[in-house]
C-alpha cells in the first residue's frame, strides 16, 4: 500500500465499527418448544439496538429433569448468560441452587427469572406482577370480594400473592394436592392477615358464591386439552382469568363466554411477566404496548397450527 495514501481516503466500508451490544438469555423448562417468549424478547431487544439471542433449554428434548439444574446453571455461568427464565417443573427446585433471591421470589417461594450478575445468580419472580399488570388492563373494575384460584403450584403461588395485594378480601385455593393448597393458605395468611385465604377440597363449593375465578393449572394447554372444572359452575356474575396462552382461546375461556362471564386471556400474563424479565436481563425499559401487540400477532399467526 502506498504510504502516501492517508487513512482519511480509505473507503468507509473498511472503517472499524463500534461493537453491537449483545446478550444471551434462555428458558429452562419441559415441553417449551412452542414458547413465544424468545420471539418477544428478541424483537423488543431489536428496537433497543440490542442483539439478543434467547435459547430454549427444553428438558423434554434430552430426557432431563430438575435434577439436571445444577449442571445447567453452571453452564449458563460459564457461557456468560445474562439470565434465564425458569418454568415448569423447575420454579421451586431452582431456589436452593441460587446465590440470592429477590424479596418477591422469597415471599412467593418460586422463581421464574434468574439474573447473572458477575457470576452470582439471583432469583426473581415476575409472574405475580406480570399477572397483575395484565389483569388491571383487562378488568380494572373486577369484584375481588371472593376469588377462587385453581392451582397452588409455582404460577398459582405467584398469582395468589398478586391478587391479595390487589385487595382480594377472600381468596379460595383449590389444588389436586390438598396438602400443597393448605400449606400455601397458611403461608399467605401469615403474610396478609389471618382468615383471608382458605383451602377448599371441592371446586364446586369454592365457586358457589365467588365473584372471580383464576385458572393456574396446565389444563387447557395445547398438549393438555380440557376444562379444569365443570362448565355448569360458571355463571355471568363470575369473571374468569386464564393463565394458559397457547392456545389463546382455551376451552375454559370459550365456556366462560358462553356463560356470559367477563374474561381475561393468558396472553396478558405472558406479556406482563416478559416485560419484567426483559428489564431485569437488559436494564432497558421495554415498550409494553409494543410487546403485547407483537405477541398477539404471533398468536394469530399460529392459530392455524
Amino acid at each position: 500500500m502506498d504510504a502516501s495514501v492517508s487513512q482519511d481516503s480509505l473507503p468507509a466500508a473498511v472503517a472499524p465499527r463500534a461493537a453491537e451490544p449483545r446478550a444471551l438469555v434462555g428458558l429452562i423448562g419441559a415441553g417449551i418448544q412452542r414458547s413465544l417468549t424468545p420471539a418477544m424478547h428478541e424483537e423488543e431487544a431489536r428496537h433497543h439496538g440490542l442483539r439478543l439471542h434467547y435459547q430454549l433449554i427444553d428438558l423434554d428434548r434430552t430426557a432431563a429433569g430438575a435434577a439436571d439444574l445444577p449442571a445447567l446453571l453452571a453452564s449458563a455461568r460459564t457461557m456468560g448468560f445474562a439470565g434465564l427464565n425458569i418454568t415448569y417443573p423447575c420454579k421451586q427446585a431452582v431456589i436452593p441452587l441460587l446465590d440470592d433471591l429477590s424479596q418477591e421470589a422469597r415471599a412467593m417461594g418460586a422463581v421464574n427469572t434468574v439474573v447473572n450478575r458477575d457470576g452470582r445468580l439471583v432469583g426473581h419472580n415476575t409472574d405475580g406482577p406480570g399477572w397483575s399488570w395484565g389483569f388491571r388492563r383487562a378488568l380494572p373494575d373486577a369484584d375481588l370480594d371472593r376469588v377462587v384460584l385453581l392451582g397452588a403450584g409455582g404460577a398459582g403461588s405467584a398469582i395468589a400473592h398478586a391478587v391479595l395485594r390487589l385487595g382480594a378480601a377472600n381468596l379460595r385455593l383449590v389444588d389436586s394436592d390438598a396438602a400443597r393448597a393448605g400449606d400455601l393458605a397458611g403461608r399467605l395468611n401469615g403474610l396478609y392477615g389471618a382468615g383471608r385465604v382458605t383451602a377448599f377440597a371441592e371446586v364446586g363449593e369454592a365457586v358457589a358464591d365467588a365473584t372471580g375465578l383464576i385458572h393456574a393449572t396446565p389444563t387447557g394447554m395445547d398438549k393438555l386439552p380440557g376444562l379444569p372444572l365443570p362448565e355448569s359452575l360458571l355463571r355471568p356474575q363470575l369473571w374468569v382469568a386464564e393463565v394458559v396462552y397457547f392456545p389463546l382461546e382455551t376451552e375454559l375461556l370459550q365456556a366462560a363466554r358462553r356463560r356470559g362471564c367477563a374474561t381475561v386471556d393468558g396472553g396478558t400474563m405472558a406479556v406482563g411477566q416478559a416485560i419484567g424479565a426483559f428489564e431485569l436481563f437488559t436494564g432497558l425499559k421495554p415498550d409494553a404496548d409494543r410487546m403485547e401487540a407483537h405477541l398477539r400477532r404471533l398468536l394469530a399467526g399460529r392459530s392455524g397450527d
